[in-house]
């Protein structure tokens, strides 16, 4: 795998980029493990809380409904990953300023100032970009455009490093152990699936079985069902543009996406921790723990695949 741009992106310094957009200190954190020992990369693309004064100033909602789109903590909540031999990659920067659950060419017309664009996706006509133009329930960011200059700043100085981060971790998890899983952490709003009293509380996303193996999916589902928790797989999500992108099996990478119903640790309308937040991250460790553990107990099936 390699990281190739759409030829989109035009400002190549990343310092100059930042400078640009608002953007200050590292974009990306990545949590390295004392010793590799595990095939495992896991993702929190959305969990940033970082928001920079300059977006803050130009958006027309206030601070919690920005907030909206996060998957907050769910960096916190897989931060033990390290102690069991995997990476953690995390975004600084927020989903609402930047989507790298997105290619970096889904611009939306109805965004930016620029005549040529046109919406290649649905999700973009949504307002659902690589920058968005709204966050959860359709609420509108900007009161105005922003320019392609300020786009593809965001793009050089948050998007790609991110990208960068995983696919050096994928990387080396393959020439040490002959295979890479990525496992793509998120969080989905408690009213996703309510129609019935026995909704799933996780969902596993495998793009239909496109992106990892099916042992691998199994395994996860398990994993999460000796937990406890009510598992559903690809439905209503099947997996983003991470997932999609990452997951080769026939070339050693494979990648999973996980949900979790965020009413389990959340106050969705305070974004704050719920009273049992500490109970139910302890709940998560053995499955953090299986999680990294799986690529090796695996390994070789996977390498096959």
């Amino acid at each position: 795998m390699e990281l190739r741009g759409t030829g989109i992106v035009s400002i190549p310094d990343e310092h100059v980029a930042r400078d640009r957009c608002g953007w200050a200190g590292p974009p990306v954190s990545v949590l390295e493990p004392a010793v590799l020992s595990s095939a495992a990369v896991f993702s929190s693309p959305h969990s940033g809380r970082r928001y920079p004064d300059s977006f803050i100033q130009r958006s027309r909602l206030d601070a919690v409904s920005l907030r909206a789109s996060e998957d907050a903590f769910v960096d916190d909540l897989f931060k033990t990953a390290p102690l069991f031999g995997a990476p953690l990659v995390a975004a600084e920067f927020p989903r609402a300023f930047v989507d790298v659950n997105r290619a970096d060419d889904e611009l939306d017309p109805a965004l930016i100032d620029a005549p040529a664009i046109r919406a290649r996706t649905l999700r973009v006509s949504a307002g659902l970009g690589v920058v968005p133009r709204v966050v959860s329930e359709g609420r509108t960011i900007y009161n105005g455009k922003l320019t392609m200059t300020e786009v593809q700043a965001r793009i050089t100085a948050c998007h790609r490093p991110y990208h960068t981060a995983i696919l050096e971790a994928l990387h080396r998890a393959k020439e040490a152990f002959g295979v890479g899983l990525l496992i793509d952490c998120h969080s989905m709003p408690s009213e996703i699936g309510r129609p019935s009293t026995r909704r799933a509380e996780i969902v596993i996303g495998d793009c239909y079985g496109v992106s990892c193996g099916a042992d691998i999916s199994d395994t996860v589902v398990g994993l999460f069902s000796r937990a406890g928790f009510r598992v559903a797989r690809n439905a209503p999500f099947a997996g983003g543009y991470l997932t999609h992108r990452y997951g080769r099996p026939r070339r050693g990478y494979h990648a999973i996406q996980i949900e979790i119903d965020r009413s389990l640790y959340l106050d969705e309308a305070r974004i704050e921790p719920l009273a049992g937040y500490d109970d139910f991250a302890r709940a998560l460790q053995p499955v953090i723990a299986g999680l990294a553990e799986m690529p090796s107990m695996l390994g070789a099936a996977l390498a096959a695949q």
